[in-house]
């Protein structure tokens, strides 16, 4: 059996990820589902051979030595796939990852209009996070095909391996394969950093040194996107602060607070008509508030204002984004019930929004004879379009204190600088008289001696006269 054969066959049938494990028939994961192929159990002289047959001499000796090895294999014609060669129970064993040709747009992806503005920022750092196949890669790239399509940049990325390819659009386009084109992602990122670059995108934050590099890139004027394996924008934050001693927290909380710009946390959910799965996703952006939350440590606190801020400043949470996609019917209530990371409050939102939904097993419809439950679902929308518009007056009327503070606060730099000013003009005033008061007495002080002098010449002459 032939490992390109296998990878063709995965592309038929869909799946996005390749499993060969000895004494077991290869596996495809199909919509989040592992599922044996029709054929013999694998003996391992045979995935042996197979995974071999790819590796370059180098890449064996890293096998040998590091007892696992990440590569990427394309097939022409067909697919690039990430792949993984691993020893268990000390046989070969390897995972492989179908990463299409084509990279998707986000409106192709169905993701919501938000991230595209993280594209167009100037500098910054912005996290797509979550777990294992969320579809972190796939939303990297989309963000990435943006930015060529867009902007005239340059763009350096940084991959172990690189997974998909980019063209030249507008923008240029550099790609590093750490092992390939450089040793490890912090020498890269060291490196990147005297190579003009205006965007970097870095594949995963793996340890606190790539951290803190990437912290200071985006800190010193670059836009860098990066990836994390966490579930939520809370989680995100308190992961990067537990990379470092807590001596250091500070500084990096203040750091983090300038230059964290969104993080997008994300989970591939099974869509209602079976067609696949489709990402639901956290939205956390920088705003005043965020900043100073992260800065004061009260990670704690970034959920409710992720809840409070979707109409204003387009963040959303997780359960808010899986209630949108069941108010849509792209998913079952089931889905979303299971996917919830508080399924609790996502069934009190249910049942704000639509009463009796679990005793109708989910079922969100109401009865074709029915008007009351209209009335209700009329109700409750005119309630959040209140609350939607009482919570643009209130972002307004904080902004409008923020800008009236800003203004004091230009004031009364204005009155430093005139008192300033004031004072200098005193004190060279001061000065002046000083001089003037020195010049004065020491006229005087020379009169004084020459009119004694005079004195003392007339009392001698008066003297000798008598």
């Amino acid at each position: 059996m032939q490992l390109n054969a296998l990878l063709r066959l995965m592309t038929d049938k869909g799946a996005s990820d390749l499993h060969l494990k000895p004494m077991r028939p290869p596996l495809l994961r199909i919509h989040g589902r592992l599922m044996p192929i029709e054929a013999e159990p694998l003996q391992p002289t045979e995935i042996e051979e197979m995974v071999l047959a790819i590796l370059t001499p180098s890449q064996k000796t890293q096998l040998e030595k590091r007892m696992a090895l990440d590569l990427g294999h394309g097939v022409p014609g067909l697919a690039r796939f990430r792949g993984n060669i691993y020893r268990q129970r000390g046989t070969l064993a390897a995972a492989f990852r179908r990463i299409p040709y084509e990279i998707r747009d986000l409106e192709d992806l169905e993701l919501p209009e938000s991230l595209g503005d993280m594209c167009s920022l100037p500098m910054g750092l912005v996290l797509v996070t979550g777990p294992t196949g969320s579809g972190k890669s796939t939303t990297l790239a989309a963000l990435v095909r943006k930015i060529s399509k867009e902007r005239s940049v340059h763009l350096i990325t940084i991959e172990d391996p690189i997974e998909y390819l980019f063209a030249d659009e507008v923008a240029s386009i550099s790609q590093r394969e750490i092992g390939t084109d450089t040793r490890d992602f912090s020498l890269a990122l060291r490196n990147a950093m005297r190579q003009d670059p205006d965007v970097i995108m870095v594949g995963e934050m793996r340890d606190p040194e790539t951290v803190g590099t990437v912290i200071t890139a985006a800190e010193t004027g670059h836009l860098v996107f990066s990836t994390l394996h966490t579930n939520s924008a809370t989680q995100t934050v308190d992961r990067i602060l537990d990379n470092f001693p807590s001596q250091q927290q500070k500084q990096i909380r203040q750091q983090l607070a300038q230059t964290l710009k969104g993080v997008i946390s994300m989970q591939l959910v099974e869509r209602l008509d079976g067609e696949g799965r489709i990402a639901a996703l956290e939205i956390l952006r920088s705003t005043p508030r965020v900043a100073q939350l992260i800065e004061a440590g009260d990670t704690a606190a970034l959920h409710e204002e992720v809840e409070n801020s979707v109409a204003y400043h387009k963040m959303q949470s997780m359960n808010q984004s899986l209630l949108s996609l069941l108010v849509h019917g792209t998913i079952t209530y089931q889905e979303a019930m299971r996917q919830s990371p508080d399924p609790e409050d996502l069934s009190l939102q249910l049942r704000r929004m639509f009463p009796g939904i679990e005793e109708r097993g989910g079922d969100m419809s109401p009865s074709a004879a029915d008007f009351s439950q209209i009335m209700e679902l009329q109700q409750y929308r005119k309630l959040y379009e209140e609350q939607e518009e009482k919570t643009k007056l209130q972002m307004a009327e904080v902004e409008n204190q923020m800008a009236g503070l800003e203004d004091d606060l230009r004031e009364r730099d204005q009155r430093i600088q005139q008192l300033n000013a004031q004072v200098k003009d005193v004190t060279e005033q001061s000065n002046k008289m000083r001089t003037e008061y020195s010049r004065l007495r020491r006229e005087a002080q020379e009169k004084i001696d020459k009119l004694a002098d005079r004195i003392k010449e007339l009392n001698q002459r008066l003297m000798q006269s008598s």
